[in-house]
């Protein structure tokens, strides 16, 4: 379940029900959730069927990356202690 906040919020802005307003959020959630390196193959992929060439489909991908909320890979204890401490 979305935070009740954002819930409400959405519901008070829109109009959308409550239960209407937590599956977008969810649905936003899951999108932006998506790792890297799957968003980067299914756009590779997706640009490819409309006819785009290997050189401008990566450089779009890279602008696209740029601007894009993207998921936090999974951090170890060590991995986050390291960006701490060095």
């Amino acid at each position: 379940m979305p935070d009740p906040a954002l819930v409400s919020h959405v519901v008070a802005t829109t109009s959308l029900s409550a239960s209407e307003a937590a599956r977008v959020i969810e649905d936003v959630i899951a999108f932006h959730a998506q790792p890297v390196e799957a968003y980067v193959r299914e756009r590779h992929a997706h640009l490819k069927a409309y006819g785009a060439r290997n050189p401008e489909i990566f450089t779009r991908i890279a602008v696209e990356l740029a601007d894009r909320v993207v998921a936090a890979p999974q951090l170890s204890e060590r991995q986050l202690r390291r960006m701490i401490y060095g």
